[in-house]
């Protein structure tokens, strides 16, 4: 089992994970495949640790049972209460957000999203790209902006992970006089504590956790229908020798 650190800043770090500014890809920004392997449990389980030290500050996923999350990821109670249930007195309870929504709607203009659906609405792509591209915006008040989503109000809370980058935009004027913008890629400012491959693998076990939140039966209900497959199957087969036998003497 992978051991999770706890963070002890992880209230602060949460901040606004989508804002309410729009949720469309900003400019037609290429969406990078997340790659996420909804099957590995390892991946799933630091993914868990990444959402409660990162996330979980602002955000809450109100859908999912820390039971759920300890029965599909092969936890048991014990590594739930000491390194996932941060704000939680009981396994029964969902994810609640550390920040009081008042606050968090005060400071950021609205509450932080629930983030249960978000993969699922948003894709696994999406929250993948919009993770990785944050890049320095010194008119923004929070210091930064993101390519994907434009104004967003989140900060980048991952920044001491993934470093300080700087977006490389193109600008051509149309023959109309309106000047069209390109985002041709990122320059790194400053490093990070991950270099660029091990932060692609933090934010993909990330994702992953929430593509897993989403649907948290997916796994069951593969299993229940390779089960279906074979039975329709089975009585497919038995049902055509039947039909068979039966008119076998008409012609």
């Amino acid at each position: 089992m992978v051991k999770f650190n706890k963070v002890a800043s992880f209230l602060v770090l949460g901040a606004c994970f989508f804002t309410t500014q729009g949720m469309a890809a900003g400019g037609g920004t290429h969406l990078e495949s997340a790659d996420i392997r909804p099957d590995n449990i390892a991946s799933l389980q630091r993914g868990a640790r990444n959402f409660m030290n990162y996330c979980s500050g602002c955000h809450s996923a109100q859908y999912v049972r820390f039971n759920t999350i300890g029965k599909h990821l092969e936890l048991s109670e014990d590594d739930l209460v000491e390194n996932l249930m941060f704000n939680a007195d009981k396994s029964y309870e969902t994810i609640r957000a550390a920040m009081p929504a008042a606050s968090a709607a005060r400071w950021y203009g609205k509450a932080p999203p629930d983030l249960s659906l978000m993969a699922r609405a948003r894709g696994a792509d999406y929250v993948f790209t919009f993770l990785k591209s944050f890049y320095v915006e010194e008119q923004s008040p929070t210091g930064v902006d993101n390519v994907v989503l434009p104004g967003t109000s989140m900060p980048d809370v991952l920044w001491e992970l993934q470093g300080y980058q700087e977006a490389v935009f193109s600008h051509h004027e149309n023959e109309d006089g309106s000047v069209t913008t390109t985002f041709e890629g990122f320059e790194q400012i400053s490093p990070g504590l991950l270099d660029a491959e091990e932060y692609d693998e933090f934010v993909r076990d990330t994702v992953n956790f929430l593509v897993y939140i989403a649907e948290p039966i997916r796994s069951d209900r593969r299993k229940l229908g390779v089960w279906v497959l074979m039975f329709l199957i089975f009585f497919f087969i038995l049902a055509a020798q039947l039909k068979k036998q039966i008119w076998k003497d008409v012609k």
